[in-house]
């Protein structure tokens, strides 16, 4: 089907079903609901989470990496110094999401929800410059809040120290004192979270593009350079793609938003792939020599993306170990489908 266009038409069409999955998975922020409970929908969010750090990694190697060294061995003839270009690749696609995520602020404003029988408002509580996240609200006056910052707590009577980085601390809660003495807007502080998510999601979609469109652009260059590989990459980030939808849209709907809002930033992440895939497949277009080095960038950010980023997110609600179970699902779906059509 794709072998009859030019590698800019396959790349448009490899990113832009990234995209596609990616407003799919917005689109099931529909699913939430005022009576559904917050363990089920980490539940869902963190297996996809799981789910789809296997299918990066897989994809990073089979489609990525794999092609690179064999690049380097037949083409470049490199010989034992055939890993070369994919650890330099590595290096510094690693080196560019890391900087990236520099310019996401350290400390996010979180809006705290009360839930009353008769109204549900958002306020931030950011009286110390912690970052404050909600745990567990109940309908009455005392709420537990949960800061980000190395403090020492000693319990007076077991005398133990706790955990330094991140320790439970009750606090009494004055609804009408907030909601008559704040100073935050709560628009102000609700847009600014929308922001900084979307924002984290279409950096880490950037080096996915590139991938993709790098995977196209090199078809024909090099022997190992096959459009089943660059299908196969296109369709693993689309399946990993999945839950950074879900990501974005379920939480602005938990907050308020109806469903067409959610889902409109929801997918909004995902509409950097193609620009970036026509950037890759461009380059590697003129710059021939550099796509063994390209594919390395790739799975460096790619892999810099999941260990950074998605296993740390899937595993810190309690479901880690379906979260990982859920990782080998997803690297054996990614390895057979990346195998199994390589010999077409």
């Amino acid at each position: 089907m794709l072998a009859g266009y030019s590698p800019f038409i396959q790349t448009l069409l490899g990113t832009g079903l990234t995209w596609a999955v990616t407003a799919l998975g917005a689109v099931f922020c529909a699913l939430y609901t005022q009576r559904a409970t917050s363990s089920r929908q980490h539940l869902l969010l963190d297996c996809s989470l799981g789910f789809s750090a296997g299918v990066m990694v897989a994809a990073s190697f089979w489609s990525l990496l794999d092609p690179a060294i064999s690049m380097a061995i037949k083409d470049l003839h490199m010989g034992a110094f055939a890993v070369f270009p994919a650890a330099v690749g590595i290096c510094l696609g690693a080196t560019f999401v890391a900087l990236a995520e520099l310019f996401l602020p350290q400390e996010w404003l979180v809006p705290v929800k009360l839930a009353d029988e008769n109204m549900a408002m958002d306020y931030c509580v950011d009286e110390t410059h912690s970052s404050y996240v909600p745990d567990q609200f109940d309908r009455g006056t005392t709420g537990t809040l949960r800061f980000r910052k190395p403090v020492v707590h000693c319990d007076s009577k077991s005398e133990k120290t706790c955990d330094s980085e991140l320790q439970s601390i009750h606090l009494s809660l004055d609804k009408s004192r907030i909601a008559s003495g704040s100073s935050l807007n709560e628009g102000l502080v609700m847009n600014r979270r929308l922001w900084l998510l979307i924002f984290a999601v279409t950096i880490h979609n950037i080096p996915e593009g590139l991938a993709v469109g790098i995977a196209f652009g090199g078809i024909g260059q090099y022997a190992d350079s096959t459009l089943a590989s660059a299908r196969n990459l296109a369709i693993g980030i689309a399946i990993q793609n999945f839950p950074e939808g879900l990501a974005v849209s379920l939480p602005l709907r938990a907050a308020g938003y109806n469903f067409w809002r959610s889902f409109w930033f929801g997918q909004l992440s995902g509409l950097v792939e193609p620009v970036a895939g026509l950037l890759g497949c461009l380059a590697v277009q003129f710059f021939r020599v550099l796509l063994p080095y390209a594919l390395g960038f790739a799975a460096g950010a790619m892999l810099f993306v999941v260990f950074d980023d998605v296993i740390p997110e899937a595993q810190h609600r309690g479901n880690g170990h379906l979260a990982s179970v859920c990782a080998m699902v997803g690297f054996i779906v990614m390895m057979i489908l990346d195998v199994a059509t390589s010999f077409e």
